[in-house]
């Protein structure tokens, strides 16, 4: 990511909403994915641990830089 300094990751969080029986995200700038039940479910799960995955990165980098 750091290669293509006119592509930065996205500080906002997206919304989830329920339609129909399938999971709506909504995200910045107009970004918008509709998931099944399932779906969602795993993304939750995967986005949360490479979250708090980054976190752990970043934290250390911060540690470092101190």
């Amino acid at each position: 990511m750091k290669d293509n300094q006119s592509v930065e990751p996205f500080a906002d969080a997206g919304v989830a909403a329920v339609e129909d029986g399938h999971v709506v995200l909504d995200g910045p700038d107009g970004i918008a994915i509709t998931l099944t039940p399932q779906a969602a479910v795993a993304t939750g799960r995967s986005l949360v641990e490479a979250g708090e995955a980054a976190l752990e990165q970043t934290k250390g980098a911060d540690e470092a830089n101190s």
